[in-house]
């Protein structure tokens, strides 16, 4: 099907139609032209967080206490039991995002990342008697943690917390959630882990270690993966853009 011109145009634009092309071709050919542009743009290294880190090493030792013990401090992807007394709305069970965050009816948006169970209780009591309810009872208690877990998120064919109970390569842990999609940008791919009290970030360039150019990292069970590319969530997205370069090492402060 060839595109059509009136007849009052024609004697205006005859070099339009010496080049017209057909409708498919002229799609395909602008189609291939802006894949091109978009894999060009996607496969490269950058953002804030540091490449080739040293000393991104063993994280600290998981706890034994968790969902029991009141000295447990609550990570990302974990997932709470909230309990309001009466009040069936507000109860249920809430994951932590990747920042650290919840979100809950009549409070909101309330950073719980390295509180303890106890303390959220606390903040969540003083957030509810402040304007709604008096004397609200509530209970907080870690119902999943990853400890034991890697999760793998952003820009692979199947995102989610995969079982670990020794470190994996990070080529391995990418296998688990079914490799890389069409969208993603091996080359920028972050992970974060908690040494010494403090979450760190390093990136790591996919692309690289399979070409055996750079050595292919442990991942610890605990550790979160997020792989950058076209299609990630807006929240990994800054997480991965806006990190301050605080050093070679970024802590990563969720607090």
């Amino acid at each position: 099907m060839s595109l059509r011109i009136d007849s009052t145009l024609a004697g205006a634009l005859p070099a339009f139609r010496v080049f017209m092309l057909p409708l498919r071709l002229l799609m395909l050919v602008l189609g291939v032209g802006a894949v091109a542009m978009l894999g060009g743009c996607a496969a490269k290294r950058g953002g804030n967080i540091p490449y080739e880190v040293q000393g991104f090493g063993t994280p600290d030792k998981p706890s034994t206490t968790i969902g029991v013990g009141d000295d447990y401090k609550v990570g990302p992807l974990d997932t709470l039991s909230i309990k309001v007394f009466q009040v069936a709305d507000l109860s249920g069970d809430y994951e932590v995002d990747l920042t650290g965050t919840i979100s809950m009816p009549l409070v909101g948006n309330l950073k719980v990342v390295d509180l303890t169970p106890t303390q959220i209780d606390a903040r969540i009591t003083e957030m509810l008697g402040q304007k709604y309810l008096q004397h609200p009872d509530v209970s907080v208690s870690v119902k999943a943690s990853v400890t034991n877990v890697v999760t793998i998120d952003g820009a692979v064919n199947g995102p989610g917390t995969f079982p670990v109970m020794r470190p994996v390569s990070l080529m391995q842990a990418i296998a688990l959630a079914r490799g890389t999609s069409e969208t993603a940008n091996p080359r920028r791919i972050a992970i974060f882990r908690q040494i010494q009290g403090q979450r760190m970030a390093a990136a790591f360039d996919l692309t690289s270690i399979r070409r055996g150019e750079a050595e292919d990292p442990k991942v610890f069970p605990g550790d979160i993966i997020v792989v950058d590319g076209s299609g990630v969530k807006s929240a990994q997205r800054q997480i991965l853009n806006s990190l301050p370069l605080v050093s070679v090492f970024t802590p990563f402060l969720l607090r």
